[in-house]
């Protein structure tokens, strides 16, 4: 299992934006991108830009690696659907992301570490594979023991995100599901991605 310990708030200044929800926004007194020369970069070849997409994308949904980027197209390249959209949902339906999504942590990080320490609960069965593929209608829970975690109360209590109409929650159980596959235009990404140009970058390099 991978786990990203690089620096974070390097990362969401690059790309402009609080990409990991974090309390202490990095842009609030560093706004320019990372870097000797900040904002003043050249312009970007269309493999630089299809790069950069890609990167947001990792970034939002944990720093991923390329390895399960590659999976999650080859996937969705497979069916018969539309290929950014399947590609999409089936990063928005690791566990990880849907215990994010739930309200249950505070950042992606948050969530993985929830996910990895046994804290959570998909149909009342412990799971603690950060890549686990929630369907809809699978009930997401925290263990009754973990349910007064600090960590778990201030995300509770974060009123600035709301949830995406594709899950539903019980605060008082601390559960929720996916009640519905998600489709691209009902996601909160945190920054605009180009997923086609990302499926199409994978496709001429994986």
């Amino acid at each position: 299992m991978v786990r990203y310990t690089g620096p974070k708030n390097r990362i969401a200044r690059r790309f402009g934006a609080n990409i990991f929800g974090r309390a202490r926004n990095p842009l609030l007194h560093k706004p320019n991108p990372a870097g000797m020369h900040g904002a003043k970069r050249k312009k970007k070849s269309d493999y630089g830009l299809q790069l950069d997409e890609q990167q947001k994308l990792k970034a939002v949904y944990g720093m991923l690696t390329r390895k399960q980027l590659v999976r999650y197209y080859q996937e969705a390249n497979a069916s018969p659907e539309q290929t950014p959209t399947v590609f999409l949902r089936k990063l928005e339906c690791r566990l990880d992301n849907v215990v994010y999504r739930l309200k249950f942590a505070s950042t992606i990080f948050a969530a993985q570490q929830l996910v990895s320490h046994g804290h959570v609960l998909v149909n009342g069965r412990k799971v603690d594979i950060r890549s686990f593929d929630v369907k809809p209608g699978m009930t997401i829970s925290i263990k009754a023991k973990s349910q007064n975690l600090e960590a778990i109360k201030l995300a509770q209590g974060n009123t600035s995100r709301e949830l995406p109409p594709y899950v539903s929650l019980d605060t008082a159980k601390f559960s929720g599901q996916i009640v519905s596959a998600p489709e691209m235009d009902q996601i909160p990404l945190p920054i605009p991605i180009n997923v086609p140009l990302i499926c199409e970058f994978l496709a001429h390099t994986s």
